[in-house]
């Protein structure tokens, strides 16, 4: 299986939206760093404005996202890049209610894109739960005992529900 090449009439509309855009851009005076001191780990639903959620704007947070929100060996290294050279001090695991990685179990997901598009995914790990809220104490906790974040960090775990807007901050 091969994917295709870069085929601009595939991202016209991001070709062009991105021409609009340049046009206006107003954030050439941001830095690389959180000029809030968060950083957000939460998941790729395109439901999700992270910083809109909370009341931020561009500049002011690191977005990590990945399917489920989960902490993953990729997310602790780049919040260790994070804390320490990026002016992060605090870290929000904020997964959603309605996602697809807390409805099912890992092995029908993998068999339900075996079954659609003929390829096994087994060799790699979705990190799905049932028990979201276990599943980000965990997360969490990983976080704050990962030994190579810097010491003095925040670290809080709090559920985004996509239907109302709000935020369920865990107290663990």
């Amino acid at each position: 299986m091969e994917n295709q090449k870069f085929d601009p009439s595939q991202f016209g509309d991001l070709i062009s939206a991105n021409s609009d855009y340049a046009q206006t851009f107003k954030y050439s005076e941001l830095t690389g760093s959180a000029a809030r001191g968060l950083a957000i780990v939460t998941c790729m639903d395109s439901r999700i404005n992270p910083l809109s959620v909370v009341g931020m704007r561009s500049g002011d947070a690191k977005i990590l996202r990945n399917a489920g929100a989960r902490v993953t060996e990729d997310v602790l290294r780049t919040l260790v890049l994070a804390t320490y050279l990026l002016n992060v001090d605090r870290i929000l695991v904020m997964p959603h209610t309605d996602c697809r990685m807390a409805q099912s179990d890992e092995s029908n997901i993998h068999e339900i894109i075996e079954s659609k598009f003929g390829v096994d995914t087994r060799s790699i790990e979705f990190r799905v739960t049932k028990d979201q809220e276990a599943a980000l104490k965990s997360d969490v906790s990983s976080i704050r005992n990962y030994p190579l974040i810097r010491e003095g960090i925040s670290v809080a775990g709090a559920i985004y529900d996509v239907k109302t807007g709000e935020i369920d901050f865990k107290d663990f």
